[in-house]
């Protein structure tokens, strides 16, 4: 008696043997154990759904005719709205919905621009050498699609300059005025006082 468990497991792996699946299983199942992001065929379990698809008519069916007609077209019955009343179902080749919504997904992230920020910084009392320097690389950051964010630096007792800074980063952000436009306004942040600014975008 205590080894009759025991005989259950041969039964179970018949029921998982491909050959004993009906056909609407083997097809729910193909391809999609990574991806389970809809319902499809044997998976529903709404009674009646609202079939829609090229090449079908649409209107609410029961599911044991959505089923039929999406085995006769050799397609998957995808539930794509189930919260809907009745749910809305459509017939299409699983596999190719999810490749094309893969690959919108992709273009979607290639056109998804990453904001790269380049700071430069200043001295109260900067010369007009290092300026100079700064500002064309400033420029060549903002013509490359770079934000800017330029601040200046008081160090000890040079915080008294800060009206000098003021002035430094107005002038900045006005010889910059070609190439790129002031996101923000000189604004003083513990010992920096900061000016950020984007690139213009280029006229046709």
């Amino acid at each position: 008696m205590a080894t009759q468990p025991f005989f259950k497991k041969p039964k179970t792996a018949e029921a998982a043997a491909p050959g004993n699946k009906p056909a609407a299983s083997q097809k729910e199942t193909k391809g999609t154990q990574k991806e389970q992001a809809h319902k499809i065929n044997d998976e529903i379990r709404a009674r009646e759904v609202r079939l829609v698809g090229d090449n079908v008519e649409q209107g609410v069916v029961s599911l044991e005719k959505a089923l039929q007609i999406a085995d006769e077209l050799e397609l998957d019955l995808v539930e794509i709205s189930p919260n809907a009343e009745p749910p809305v179902c459509k017939v299409i080749d699983y596999q190719k919905f999810l490749y094309q919504q893969k690959k919108r997904e992709k273009e979607l992230k290639s056109k998804q621009v990453k904001v790269v920020v380049k700071e430069i910084r200043f001295g109260p009392q900067t010369d007009d050498h290092d300026y100079e320097f700064k500002l064309r690389h400033a420029i060549e950051f903002l013509k490359e699609g770079a934000k800017i964010k330029a601040f200046v630096f008081f160090k000890g007792r040079s915080i008294l300059f800060k009206e000098q800074g003021e002035v430094l980063l107005l002038r900045f952000a006005n010889d910059l005025e070609e190439y790129g436009k002031v996101d923000q306004m000189p604004l003083l942040e513990g010992k920096r006082m900061i000016i950020t600014l984007s690139p213009k975008k280029k006229t046709k």
